[in-house]
């Protein structure tokens, strides 16, 4: 039977091991009719900056691996953040996305977000933002950084971002649900150019989540051949000083690490490949990640 002062160092104990977890601070507004949320990690006078935004990837949410890893190295290195979680069309939404439930989001809705938790850190009084995405969210990142370009935006970060080849996305779709692409574009499209994007497409296949229900709006918004859904694209465009970051093993965002390399010496923005990483920059690599946006942000 363990002793009144053994409880007592062994709660002790646990409080200190789950403290950095509770010492976040969720945040909550309103937009476009749902609830939103984030997880603020502060360091010391905070609002003096920078705080970097960052924003997940696809059907994912503000704590997966990759984004409480990074908000936790960064804390270490006196950096603030605030890890947005992307409302997906749904009020207060904290986990991956339910792929049964019906999908009537837009790729492009994110970029809305990422400008209203921009808003809200101006509220704050925070004087220095810095811009980080991850995967969709970081072509949702240079997306945003290509068209704002603010003064409280001092730098842009991106995490393997997404890069849109329609063709390529044909391709996948086929491997993956053993179907055309092209049909459903098209009769996606003809919904939405007869006024009717909140039609909902029954049994179909979308994104990761097979067998779901999508609008057509939303099934066009992710799978039109816009030129700014390739962060490729958009890269060049981004007026603030850029870094972005390609794994040597990323099997998501594929050719990144050779497409990017020429496309930075031309355009002069720092572009890094970490050597053995995969999409998701996990352990060491995470650490790698850090050290080498720390070293920018301070720049």
């Amino acid at each position: 039977m363990k002793t009144p002062r053994i409880k007592q160092l062994l709660l002790l104990s646990m409080i200190f091991l789950i403290s950095p977890v509770l010492s976040a601070t969720e945040v909550k507004l309103n937009h476009e009719g749902i609830s939103l949320n984030a997880n603020l990690e502060k360091t010391e006078n905070w609002t003096s900056g920078p705080v970097v935004l960052m924003t997940h990837g696809t059907l994912a949410h503000s704590k997966m691996e990759i984004m409480t890893t990074l908000q936790g190295l960064l804390k270490e290195q006196g950096i603030s953040s605030l890890s947005i979680n992307l409302g997906l069309g749904i009020t207060q939404r904290k986990e991956f996305y339910d792929c049964p439930t019906p999908h009537t989001h837009k790729h492009t809705d994110a970029i809305d977000e990422i400008g209203v938790w921009l808003n809200w850190l101006k509220k704050e009084k925070v004087q220095q933002v810095v811009l980080l995405g991850h995967s969709r969210g970081g072509n949702q990142t240079a997306w945003f950084a290509a068209e704002h370009d603010e003064p409280i935006i001092k730098k842009v970060v991106l995490i393997a971002p997404a890069i849109h080849n329609l063709e390529e996305e044909k391709k996948s779709y086929k491997k993956r649900y053993n179907k055309d692409l092209q049909p459903l574009i098209n009769k996606a499209q003809a919904l939405v150019s007869a006024g009717k994007g909140s039609s909902q497409l029954q049994n179909i296949d979308f994104i990761y989540c097979a067998d779901t229900t999508a609008t057509a709006d939303s099934f066009v918004s992710y799978y039109n051949d816009n030129p700014n859904q390739n962060s490729l694209h958009l890269m060049p465009k981004i007026k603030k000083p850029l870094l972005v970051f390609a794994g040597s093993e990323d099997k998501v965002t594929k050719n990144l690490d050779k497409l990017g390399v020429p496309l930075a010496e031309k355009h002069g923005f720092q572009f890094e490949v970490i050597d053995g990483s995969d999409h998701y920059f996990r352990d060491l690599y995470a650490d790698e990640l850090v050290e080498i946006i720390t070293e920018f942000i301070g720049e």
